[in-house]
């Protein structure tokens, strides 16, 4: 399977100038000034004219409820699953899943099933091991296990903390998943990140930073989320990222977020930059079909909304036109930086020899217009020609 697509403005996510690419099965194999086709062919080479479109990688969206997630209103606001074009239509090429709150009825075993399944309909598929609860739920029964011996399990997470649906961890304890995670992962190559949702609360950060100032597990060995939930925790998470660490804004939200005063991701980005943070430290992820739960003050919830992955990149396409935040470091939010995170190695850039993961922008309006995953078409002309099983 050969794809040749001819005159893209390429961003990798650095800029590349207007190039050839061609993808050899699952692979970039070539990308050159120009790639002309032989006469003679021993294979079908479908060639796309990409004139006035950008090419840019396939977006990685390092935190989603791909089996649901929810329950805070009881059973019937358990939310559903994700399907496949609810990713591809939105260039979304890799996924990472997570549990949330609820980690009784969703578990492991369902969370690494439906990571294959969708991986069998065509993208790329992670998952964190446990929840929000401390002790964490593995599925062997130790984090360093399912690290080591399960493929798709390259971290730990969602984690809760500074929220009052959380475990209430100590630092004693959050020490020790963090170092379980960094073992497990430096004996399977792989990230061993553990990923922590940060609630409300005016803790902060302090319980990720007590540990890093006290113990030897480096600052980077986590991955908060949900920076940009509220303006404490954003000037928190500033102060956090200039002492090492990554920062990850989410964004999916309601109006009322907004008016309560959750700083929309788009302009967090541009903030976070003009404050001198690393652009490499800095992701947005969408937690797609997670529930948006607004509470009270007494804790009571009072209504829900579902999270969706369509916001990944709406929020950068924001930071893009309306933030003026240049197009590279707007891309990599959703591609290089969490690929290089996760080590992710074959994901977040358009590389030869890297996965065939690539979006096609029309490069006025940024709207997704081709996305193939792994070489294959996914969407073409903004339309879904791959579905998934039951879509």
């Amino acid at each position: 399977m050969l794809t040749l697509i001819k005159n893209a403005e390429i961003y990798s996510p650095h800029y590349l100038g207007k190039k050839d690419l061609l993808l050899v099965h699952n692979k970039i194999g070539y990308i050159r000034d120009s790639i002309e086709l032989p006469e003679l062919s021993f294979a079908d080479i479908e060639v796309i004219d990409a004139e006035g479109k950008m090419a840019v990688p396939g977006f990685i969206d390092s935190h989603v409820h791909i089996i649901g997630g929810g329950g805070e209103g009881s059973y019937k606001t358990r939310t559903p699953e994700i399907q496949l074009t609810d990713a591809t239509l939105s260039g979304i090429t890799t996924l990472v899943g997570v549990i949330g709150t609820d980690g009784t009825t969703r578990n492991m075993a369902s969370l690494i099933a439906k990571a294959r399944a969708l991986e069998e309909e065509g993208i790329t598929c992670y998952v964190q091991t446990g929840s929000y609860q401390v002790p964490v739920k593995t599925l062997t029964g130790k984090i360093e296990d399912d690290l080591i011996l399960i493929d798709k399990i390259i971290g730990v997470g969602e984690i809760a903390i500074a929220d009052h649906r959380s475990s209430q961890p100590t630092v004693e304890e959050m020490a020790k998943i963090a170092s379980a995670a960094r073992v497990g992962g430096m004996l399977s190559g792989k990230a061993g990140i553990v990923n922590v949702h940060v609630g409300d609360s005016y803790d902060h950060l302090k319980l990720l930073e007590d540990i890093a100032e006290n113990t030897d597990i480096p600052i980077k060995q986590f991955y908060p989320t949900h920076i940009n939930r509220n303006p404490h925790l954003f000037e928190a998470g500033i102060r956090y990222a200039k002492k090492g660490g990554y920062v990850d804004f989410t964004t999916s939200s309601i109006p009322k977020f907004f008016e309560e005063g959750e700083v929309k991701c788009s302009k967090a980005l541009r903030i976070m930059l003009d404050e001198g943070v690393p652009a490499g430290q800095i992701t947005f992820t969408s937690d797609g079909q997670a529930s948006l739960p607004d509470f009270n003050e007494q804790g009571e919830l009072i209504g829900l909304q579902i999270g969706k992955v369509s916001t990944l990149f709406s929020e950068v396409r924001d930071a893009i036109l309306q933030e003026g935040v240049s197009i590279e470091h707007a891309i990599s939010v959703i591609t290089k930086n969490p690929a290089s995170i996760l080590k992710l190695h074959q994901k977040g850039r358009i590389e030869e020899g890297k996965d065939a993961d690539v979006v096609l922008l029309n490069k006025e309006t940024l709207a997704i217009e081709t996305v193939f995953s792994m070489g294959r078409k996914m969407v073409e002309d903004g339309k879904a020609v791959v579905k998934g099983t039951f879509e």
